[in-house]
């Protein structure tokens, strides 16, 4: 069986560095067997991939693939606060998607997370699951996703 790195590597992605807060927070916290990232943008290489609301200005497409980027960002965040991925199961996602008020996708978008998830962490990787649609995100990011993940033996 493959681990959740190589099963990155598949899909030609790799856990990228820990995206340093913008605020006062830290990127995940573990308590017990949990760890609780913070929300994270969709950054790459220091910046965000893409600006806007979706419905006008981000398309439906480029808002799951910031989904995907908040994901990869995520489990770095969690990958700090643990020693091997393979000990990861993701409990809770939630996405918040900046949308124009007449879209209503937002579950289609959180799916560039859920389905990354899935692919990495296998049967460990399905997880409850909210996707709300919000006026604004920090720094006009189109989505955040949070992650509650437990560490199993």
């Amino acid at each position: 069986m493959s681990t959740p790195e190589e099963r990155l590597a598949e899909l030609g992605l790799s856990v990228p560095d820990v995206v340093p807060p913008v605020a006062a927070y830290v990127p995940a916290v573990r308590s017990g067997s949990y760890v609780y990232t913070a929300g994270q943008l969709p950054m790459k290489d220091g910046a965000l991939i893409a600006t806007g609301k979706v419905g006008d200005g981000v398309t439906e497409e480029e808002a799951t693939a910031c989904a995907q980027q908040c994901a990869l960002n995520a489990i770095a965040a969690i990958r700090s606060q643990v020693e091997d991925l393979a000990q990861v199961r993701i409990v809770k996602v939630v996405a918040f998607v900046a949308s124009d008020p007449g879209f209503t996708g937002q579950p289609k978008v959180a799916n560039g997370a859920s389905e990354l998830f899935g692919t990495v962490f296998g049967d460990l990787g399905v997880h409850a699951r909210s996707a709300v649609g919000v006026p604004v995100l920090p720094l006009d990011a189109p989505v955040e996703v949070e992650v509650v993940a437990e560490i199993v033996s």
